[in-house]
């Protein structure tokens, strides 16, 4: 089950493929972390993190490429929230057209303190929206 889904069309510019004509592998990187930002945006948004003074933090990316992509096609990003812990969180993300997926990985991180200069817990709305889809 995917729970706290975001979803965005994945937009392939003439800079993201290399000199055979395929999606260059540190590309699906960026993606990945455009789809955490629309992550949050849905469902904790920075305004709201900034009114409790913490920021998020990747901690860790893993990519694992399945089939290349061209600038003709026109995938579609996924993201969904995975586990949430004390004060971490995992998500799984993926890149696919309507064939195949291309590509999936992992990224998991924490959230900041910015006040108290440290890891701080998972906030209670996130946390929340998490426990309710499960």
């Amino acid at each position: 089950m995917r729970q706290l889904l975001a979803e965005q069309p994945i937009q392939i510019n003439a800079y993201d493929i290399d000199a055979m004509g395929i999606v260059s592998n540190i590309v699906y990187v960026r993606w990945f972390e455009d789809l955490r930002v629309t992550f949050l945006n849905e469902h904790y948004p920075l305004a709201d993190m900034m009114k409790m003074q913490i920021s998020p933090i990747l901690m860790k990316t893993e990519v694992e490429y399945k089939a290349p992509l061209t600038i003709f096609d026109q995938p579609v990003g996924r993201c969904w929230m995975v586990k949430i812990g004390q004060s971490s969180w995992e998500m799984e993300l993926e890149i696919a057209t309507e064939k195949q997926t291309h590509c999936t990985g992992k990224q998991s991180g924490c959230f900041f303190n910015l006040e108290k200069k440290k890891v701080a817990k998972i906030p209670e709305p996130l946390k929340e929206l998490f426990e309710m889809e499960q």
